[in-house]
């Protein structure tokens, strides 16, 4: 079996975890427009949740959470948000990491995106390097490929007559 090189499916979860990550971060500076409203379901055992230990043995798995009246101090980064919730008539911080989220939906407009959660999370990638400025003489690569003899070549000569 080949190996897949362009993983298209992780690069779409990414896009679609941005598209919560964007919403989340409106609702944190201008609260929520109209009518709208977030159920947010989460794994409860994924690395970085943070919630109280009474939660999460009431929910050892998953929990949803709605984001609607009464919430308070939504922040949110880059990897996770966090959010001061009412539970018994107290205030509980909880923090979760984006991609703890199994589903997040917005009623109101009838929006949903499920994700796939790895049971056991790959490391979020570092930077990539700063690239290299091309050279503005040629297109052509550089013979230095590390031995794998890379070549331009024309597709002109693959194209049926």
């Amino acid at each position: 079996m080949a190996k897949e090189i362009l993983q298209y499916n992780l690069m779409v979860e990414a896009a679609l975890r941005a598209v919560v990550r964007q919403s989340l971060s409106e609702v944190a500076e201008a609260g929520l427009p109209g009518n709208h409203h977030f159920y947010i379901t989460f794994r409860t055992g994924f690395p970085g949740v943070k919630l109280p230990e009474y939660l999460r043995a009431r929910y050892p798995t998953e929990m949803t959470i709605v984001l609607q009246f009464q919430f308070y101090d939504l922040e949110v980064d880059d990897f996770s948000f966090g959010v001061t919730l009412t539970f018994n008539n107290a205030p509980e911080r909880l923090v979760i990491p984006l991609r703890a989220i199994t589903v997040f939906a917005d009623p109101s407009v009838n929006f949903a995106l499920p994700f796939q959660v790895a049971e056991f999370p790959i490391e979020d990638p570092p930077a990539p390097p700063p690239r290299e400025p091309e050279s503005k003489s040629s297109g052509a690569k550089s013979d230095n490929d590390g031995g794998k003899g890379g070549a331009v070549v024309s597709l002109d000569k693959f194209r049926k007559k």
